[in-house]
């Protein structure tokens, strides 16, 4: 399309329709009222005018308006004439248009490369990263033929596959303009990033340089974000491995990395007792974060697309409501996910699409019912949830309590850069490559079946309340499903301040203890040695929690909590005690937690 059949500029007063946003500040120029950050970024762009520019901003910053407030600027200025906006997937290529449409910039989000050129009328076309990397030169000539804008939204997955990278590089090498987003720059492998600055750090380790940067601990303090409350669940989980070995392992607590994913995948089994108890106690925390977001909706993420169907008849069973289910990119995907933005439903179950990018604002309890552990998908998925959209919300992420995630939930606000030059042995528990290349390859398909991850057979799972993480504290010293101990912390109100979050929970933390260290009459004999069994293996599922939250305040390994507590109370290990030696422990352990030795 020649130049003089281009669209009108949209001009600044089209990018004045964006939503403002707390807390309000002057926009760049002349324009409406912008987040402060993003006022910030412009005026910085355009002191510098650069070719390439790098901004980094947590997920639910808003990238997208800083993006097309930026191109609306640019376009007025006759300094580019076209607009090209790469994203991750076909949905977020439709978002992007859509959200672009309302500050009067035209994008073909339908565009195909046998096309050619976009039709007249348009200021230009949203594409996929894989669609760029199916014709490079295509795009390199589209690019070239006019005064071009490149938005790479999610720009580290230009880094997936060096045939992507160079299919990036490629294609808008003649761009006038690039401007690279990310909420997550930091990647588990070592492929650059096209046109991102890498520069040695005090290590001599190259790593990204953004140009702007606005992380989620300043969004938090903004009210940019939400606050998250994590909400971790242990419980015994039994296996059968390959070998025909019966294995079992309280999750939470230490012991090999295998041993802890096995575990972890037992309690991810639908057909177990620890997904439906996690998944009901999403659903209460759901309902009370109703009374006052009445819109509230909650988002379950799936490994696989059979676990997610297997979820979401296990939703429907709880709740008499059939959930909004989304399986990556399939026919009608996205117009799921919008009609589910724009209903009050409850639950919406998916595999990996909602993990990045879309935007459903209105979703503030979340299940990380997934196998996937890196820090990238963690963060992205995380990244659902955190959409301020006025002050008070809080965001409640239930997941399994496993070593990895609890570490990633605990550095929610850390910011980290990719780095292109990593050590050799790198200690497999740093959280910025933990297990990557084993989950990255799980990620990629959705359809794997356990038989594909590893044979092996789920035998029993049992879901405990462990703790909550929030704002690098953890809270509660575990409890049963459906206790008070678990009550206390799903009961808490979905509208407060980040400091009237921690206030409550150290106060319902308090309570708790104080709950637990009253004097409770010994329990009666039972009539049955069934019986029995069970309530041995409750209070030793109770003993083994309250190990643990001491063994994480007191930085006191496991075993040797254990042995101080035979040292105190006296008998043999926790398998040959006695429940009265159980028992005694029991009351010892939560003596320490208000003082008393």
């Amino acid at each position: 399309m020649s130049a003089d059949r281009l669209p009108t500029a949209p001009g600044t007063s089209a990018a004045e329709q964006l939503p403002p946003a707390f807390p309000e500040r002057a926009a760049w120029g002349t324009a409406g009222k912008l987040r402060a950050w993003q006022a910030e970024a412009l005026e910085l762009y355009f002191q510098k005018q650069p070719k390439d520019f790098l901004a980094v901003a947590t997920p639910g910053a808003g990238k997208t308006t800083f993006a097309l407030r930026l191109a609306a600027e640019l376009l007025a200025q006759r300094v580019v004439n076209r607009v090209t906006v790469v994203a991750p997937t076909e949905h977020l290529k439709v978002q992007w248009a859509d959200s672009a449409a309302r500050v009067g910039i035209k994008l073909d989000p339908h565009f195909k490369n046998s096309q050619g050129k976009h039709a007249p009328g348009y200021h230009g076309v949203a594409l996929t990263y894989a669609q760029v990397a199916a014709k490079p030169v295509l795009h390199h000539n589209r690019t070239a033929a006019g005064r071009t804008l490149v938005i790479l939204d999610e720009v580290h997955h230009g880094g997936d596959a060096l045939s992507w990278g160079d299919a990036v590089r490629e294609a808008f090498g003649p761009a006038v303009r690039r401007l690279s987003l990310t909420g997550t720059p930091f990647r588990s492998d070592t492929s650059p990033i096209p046109f991102v600055t890498y520069a040695p750090d005090e290590n001599g380790i190259r790593t990204s340089v953004a140009d702007y940067s606005y992380g989620y601990g300043r969004a938090l303090k903004d009210s940019v974000v939400r606050p998250v409350l994590f909400l971790a669940y242990a419980g015994a989980m039994t296996w059968r491995t390959k070998a025909g070995d019966e294995m079992s392992h309280v999750l939470g607590e230490e012991t090999t990395k295998d041993i802890n994913s096995q575990a972890w995948r037992t309690a991810l089994d639908p057909k177990g007792d620890w997904i439906p108890a996690v998944l009901k106690a999403a659903d209460m925390r759901l309902t009370e974060v109703r009374r006052t977001v009445h819109d509230a909706g909650g988002l379950v993420i799936a490994t696989d697309q059979e676990a997610a169907r297997a979820y979401a008849k296990r939703l429907h069973e709880i709740t008499g409501e059939k959930p909004t289910v989304v399986l990556s990119d399939e026919a009608g995907a996205s117009e799921r996910i919008e009609k589910f933005q724009n209903s009050t439903d409850r639950w919406m179950v998916a595999v990996r699409m909602v993990s990045e990018g879309v935007d459903v604002p209105r979703l503030c309890v979340g299940v990380y019912a997934t196998s996937s552990s890196t820090p990238l998908f963690f963060a992205q998925a995380i990244g659902r949830f955190v959409r301020a959209r006025k002050r008070g919300e809080t965001a409640s992420v239930f997941l399994p309590s496993v070593p990895v995630l609890m570490a990633l939930a605990n550095s929610m606000e850390a910011e980290r850069d990719h780095a292109l030059d990593r050590p050799k042995n790198d200690d497999e528990n740093d959280v910025v490559v933990f297990d990557d290349e084993a989950m990255e390859q799980a990620n990629r398909s959705e359809s794997a079946s356990s038989d594909q991850l590893g044979s092996f057979e789920a035998l029993g799972a049992e879901a405990l309340f462990d703790r909550v993480l929030y704002d690098g504290g953890e809270f509660g010293t575990g409890g049963a499903i459906g206790s008070e101990d678990e009550l206390d912390f799903i009961g808490i109100p979905g509208l407060l301040e980040p400091d009237q979050v921690r206030e409550l929970l150290s106060t319902q933390q308090a309570r708790q203890a104080k709950r637990k260290t009253a004097a409770a009459p010994p329990a009666p004999e039972v009539e049955t040695s069934e019986l029995e069994h069970r309530a041995m293996k409750e209070e030793r599922n109770q003993l083994q929690s309250l190990v643990g939250a001491w063994s994480r305040r007191t930085g006191t390994p496991h075993q040797n909590v254990h042995v101080e507590l035979r040292k105190a109370c006296g008998g043999p290990a926790v398998a040959q005690a006695t429940r009265e030696q159980i028992q005694a422990r029991i009351k010892k352990l939560q003596g320490w937690f208000i003082g008393k030795k």
